[in-house]
């Protein structure tokens, strides 16, 4: 043990939600921890909403970029319009987006087979894959150059 290390805790339990405040500390640590190793961030959100003829989001494309990426987290089409290219078109928006703040590359995962397929014809090529997830289900994670 060097100097400035103290004793690890030792009354560790397992919780199923944290007090008020709790998980942001934590975030926080790790973001000043990642801000030390990797530089300060350049993080930025970006979303792409679909809104119903009321003006109500009923879909859309939620992210952010940072450090050269863009990361998609979530891409939701609503039935009625799928088939349409929409999501071709909100990953295009989001990647143009990404280019004009600096990316290189964009990735997404996905558990849904379908969307896997509309990903790949955008471009996105597998990088890792987590098997029978939910049965037969596999989470792919994907990656493109932009």
């Amino acid at each position: 043990m060097t100097r400035d290390q103290r004793p690890a805790p030792t009354d560790l339990a397992i919780v199923d939600d944290l007090p008020a405040g709790d998980e942001a500390k934590i975030l926080s640590a790790l973001k000043a921890h990642n801000n030390v190793m990797l530089g300060p961030t350049d993080r930025r959100n970006l979303a792409i909403p679909l809104r119903n003829e009321a003006g109500e989001v009923d879909g859309g494309l939620v992210g952010y970029t940072g450090r050269g990426w863009l990361c998609v987290e979530m891409l939701y089409i609503p039935e009625r319009w799928r088939g349409q290219g929409l999501a071709g078109r909100l990953l295009q928006m989001a990647e143009d987006e990404a280019r004009a703040r600096g990316c290189t590359g964009a990735y997404i995962d996905t558990a849904n087979p379908q969307a896997r397929r509309a990903y790949q014809r955008q471009g996105y090529e597998i990088f890792g894959t987590l098997e029978n997830f939910l049965g037969d289900f596999h989470i792919t994670w994907m990656k493109k150059q932009l």
